[in-house]
């Protein structure tokens, strides 16, 4: 069986919002951005609970970063942030694997967001939950390094799924990742890095 059944359908791509947190703006020094900064994560980047994080040889620094992912469960296209709720299948964890050196020398994100394993996803998804009102954290080998909630959201989740479906369709399956808090940082191989979010669960992988 396997660790992504989970998921009813197969995602045509899973979008992700780039700062989109209050605290990881103050923690980076930068202005809270006056729209969502979106990016894209191929497919392939997907895998499931305790699957393991392959650290590519190209890079010299692999990040985590714990956030909660928004599962689409109709098309939607130019939907308005009050009809938003209804197209939605339900929350998950998402761990948005980040060669953070590869992101700072290319200066796109693409190539350090994009390797095979880089996006962990699950271990279910939940309905019936606040999504602007999670506490969200992750734990490396145990310790906690990410240590936030969902309420420090510049952009809320109606506001992220409005905003993306006036730029591209959304299909059922689709993820789209609502950013991540202050406290990300490195893994290396042999470290084992648990997302955990208040009602819904621990995404645990392994860094191999």
């Amino acid at each position: 069986m396997s660790t992504l059944s989970f998921l009813k359908n197969q995602p045509t791509k899973i979008v992700c919002v780039g700062l989109n947190y209050k605290d990881h703006a103050k923690e980076l020094n930068m202005p809270l951005p006056e729209e969502p900064i979106l990016f894209i994560k191929p497919v392939t980047t997907l895998i499931g609970p305790e699957e393991n994080i392959i650290y590519p040889s190209q890079s010299k620094q692999v990040d985590y970063e714990a956030e909660l992912a928004i599962i689409i469960k109709d098309k939607i296209k130019n939907t308005e942030e009050k009809d938003v709720m209804k197209y939605i299948e339900g929350f998950t964890c998402l761990n948005d694997v980040t060669a953070r050196d590869l992101q700072k020398k290319d200066g796109q994100w693409t190539r350090a967001k994009s390797f095979d394993t880089f996006c962990p996803v699950g271990p279910k998804i939940v309905k019936n939950i606040d999504p602007n009102n999670l506490k969200i954290q992750s734990f490396l080998n145990g310790e906690l390094k990410q240590d936030s909630n969902t309420s420090n959201f510049i952009f809320k989740a109606e506001t992220l799924v409005s905003f993306i479906s006036k730029i591209m369709t959304l299909m059922p399956g689709d993820i789209i990742a609502t950013g991540t808090p202050v406290g990300v940082g490195p893994m290396k191989k042999g470290d084992t890095i648990e997302i955990k979010i208040k009602g819904i669960g621990v995404l645990k992988n392994y860094v191999k």
